[in-house]
């Protein structure tokens, strides 16, 4: 393989401007991929930045759900994603064979399904919805009609608090989000009395007993940017902590520790992508992310139902 460039974000540049691209990552990227990035969001920003791109090219760091969705919105547009092996977990708790037998078994029901999950998942859905609408989408929804909820069981529980709706939910979860440990939060707790706890509502419940603020990654960044506290105890994926430290440099940022002494606070997928893996997808055009016309139809639906419902 020819040596890579030295001025890895001059070179990106440069590729970005010949395919006439676009970079598209996620607030969990590291810090290089945010760098060279025309917009950094949560999954409806990703959304809404893939609905309005001229971009031919859309280069999506992120996982794969993300990259899909980027191609559904976006079907006749050259989507890459730097490492096709960066999927989600949450997203792998919900097979789809399975989750058609789910559903087929509550006819009745209308399935809101949050945006980390697959495609397949996605044309089996009737709206779907992110951390940051899910509250505001369920209140819309007639009460005395029934809902599936999938397949974020944490995010579920969330929103039947914070609505008081009786949602049948599918027990999918997030591994970096099971994985915060309450104890040693406490602990921080002690040794930070003037933190906030803001936390993602992916988080376990005892967890989110805990948190001063629960919010979606970009409502947690508006937090930190907006509340008077001194610091703060972050209890998602530490990705996030690059934006919060640009825009609240004067804040002191505490990463949550998972429950063992490791690294299982970062999303191993998320890390997958590098800013070398960035480049070489733009050089080589690939890997480039399809899907059956089927399936992308069907997808279509209920994230445009999102966006209608988000406006």
């Amino acid at each position: 393989m020819p040596a890579l460039p030295s001025d890895l974000p001059g070179a990106i540049a440069t590729l970005k401007r010949d395919l006439n691209a676009v970079i598209l990552a996620h607030y969990y990227q590291e810090s290089e991929i945010q760098d060279v990035a025309d917009y950094i969001g949560d999954s409806l920003g990703l959304a809404r930045q893939a609905v309005m791109t001229e971009a031919e090219v859309i280069v999506f760091a992120g996982v794969h759900f993300m990259a899909e969705t980027a191609k559904i919105l976006n079907p006749d547009k050259l989507v890459l994603l730097p490492d096709l092996n960066a999927g989600c977990s949450l997203a792998d708790s919900c097979p789809p064979e399975a989750f058609a037998a789910f559903k087929a078994a509550h006819p009745d029901h209308l399935v809101i399904s949050y945006i980390n999950c697959t495609a397949a998942i996605k044309a089996m859905s009737d709206i779907i919805c992110t951390s940051s609408n899910a509250v505001r989408i369920v209140e819309q929804i007639p009460a005395e009609q029934p809902i599936i909820f999938a397949p974020d069981r944490n995010l579920g529980r969330y929103v039947i608090e914070q609505t008081g709706r009786d949602l049948l939910l599918w027990q999918g979860s997030c591994i970096v989000h099971e994985t915060f440990s309450e104890k040693k939060i406490v602990q921080l707790q002690v040794a930070y009395p003037d933190a906030e706890v803001i936390a993602h509502p992916e988080c376990e419940p005892p967890v989110l007993r805990h948190a001063d603020y629960i919010g979606s990654t970009t409502a947690l960044l508006h937090h930190v940017q907006n509340s008077a506290a001194p610091a703060f105890i972050v209890v998602t994926e530490p990705g996030i902590l690059h934006q919060m430290q640009k825009l609240a440099p004067e804040k002191q940022l505490i990463p949550a520790p998972a429950l063992n002494n490791c690294a299982c606070n970062e999303c191993p997928h998320m890390r997958l992508n590098t800013l070398e893996k960035l480049y070489l997808a733009m050089q080589h055009r690939e890997p480039e992310i399809s899907l059956p016309d089927d399936i992308r139809v069907a997808a279509l639906k209920p994230i445009q139902r999102m966006l209608e419902l988000s406006a």
